[in-house]
């Protein structure tokens, strides 16, 4: 008999692979992506001392959001942690989409950040 194996842990094993070769420096850390069903979270982590520089989500106050699972959540999120990180003088970072499709919501978060100032 044929076992299927979950999405989720295909997501995972990709992300395993990915990680292999993304690594946050002090110089220009790692921006983390993760999608829920519900939400979005980004952090941009230095890997060096292991330590989130920088971290925002669909559920911050701040964004003022009302549906937090739509493009224009993403978007406003990545337009929002990409000016939280310059404020915190980070100018470049590795994008890590985590293992999840460059596609829609992950596509326009990273594109929203880009247009705030961020380098990939």
């Amino acid at each position: 008999m044929v076992s299927k194996v979950s999405r989720a842990e295909v997501r995972q094993e990709k992300h395993r692979r990915l990680r292999r070769h993304l690594n946050g420096t002090s110089e220009r850390p790692r921006m983390s992506v993760f999608r829920s069903n519900k939400h979005m979270y980004v952090q941009i982590i230095d890997d060096t001392v292991g330590k989130t520089l920088v971290a925002a989500s669909t559920l911050t106050k701040d964004l003022g959001l009302e549906k937090t699972d739509d493009i224009e959540a993403a978007e406003k999120l990545g337009a929002y942690i990409g000016k939280k990180a310059l404020d915190a003088g980070i100018e470049e970072v590795v994008f890590d989409r985590g293992g999840f499709i460059y596609h829609g919501k992950i596509q326009a978060l990273a594109d929203a950040a880009r247009e705030a100032g961020l380098k990939f």
